[in-house]
């Protein structure tokens, strides 16, 4: 039987998710239009599939999760480390107010914007250039996510979270992560919850590792 959107639904809801407005939002976005052509026939299974540059998409459940830890209501902005093929992205666009999403790979940039306006999306913005430091002139942001390794928050990331905001961040060397929740507050950023163990691709960056 061919998989389709609803088992990724079904993933999603294994791995936790209850929030139900996540979940439409996963079931409205076609992850086969987020995904190389060669790979389609894996777009409906609960993988991470390669997208070329040394770099795959995150997995759905993976990505719901850090996104299920933003606690997103409809009208925040959010900032995105690392856009892919902009699935992730789309899902953030349905569930906030608007997006700006950054990605390292003009390749990969090019291709997500396309993906992105073929499914009507229009409440991102998306850069070309170095996730690590963010994009300063669009904050403060009220969550940001951060889909690459890095053993600490990137301290530009921080300065750019508005108090009370939420980050989601892979913790770690790359390759065998802690995935973290942490919110801001007056004093910096106090870890809030353990999101799951995973394994990312590195940061890399100014404030990362090197190119």
């Amino acid at each position: 039987m061919v998989p389709t959107g609803e088992d990724l639904v079904r993933a999603v809801r294994a791995a936790g998710i209850g929030d139900e407005r996540l979940l439409d939002a996963v079931r409205a976005t076609p992850r086969e239009g987020f995904v190389p052509p060669d790979a389609r026939a894996d777009a409906y299974h609960d993988v991470p599939v390669p997208i070329g540059h040394g770099q795959v998409t995150t997995q759905p459940s993976l990505s719901a999760m850090m996104i299920d830890s933003l606690g997103l209501g409809g009208t925040e902005h959010v900032l995105e480390i690392g856009t892919g093929l902009g699935f992730q992205t789309a899902l953030l666009a349905r569930l906030a107010a608007g997006v700006v999403t950054v990605e390292r790979v003009p390749d990969l940039a090019h291709r997500a914007r396309r993906n992105l306006a073929r499914q009507g999306v229009r409440n991102v913005e998306l850069r070309v250039g170095d996730g690590s430091g963010g994009v300063p002139e669009r904050a403060p942001y009220d969550a940001i996510l951060v889909s690459a390794a890095f053993p600490d928050v990137p301290a530009p990331l921080v300065e750019q979270l508005r108090l009370g905001g939420r980050l989601v961040q892979p913790i770690g060397p790359g390759g065998r992560e802690q995935v973290v929740c942490f919110a801001r507050t007056p004093t910096g950023l106090e870890r809030r919850r353990l999101v799951t163990p995973a394994s990312f691709v590195r940061l890399r960056g100014r404030y990362g590792f090197p190119t």
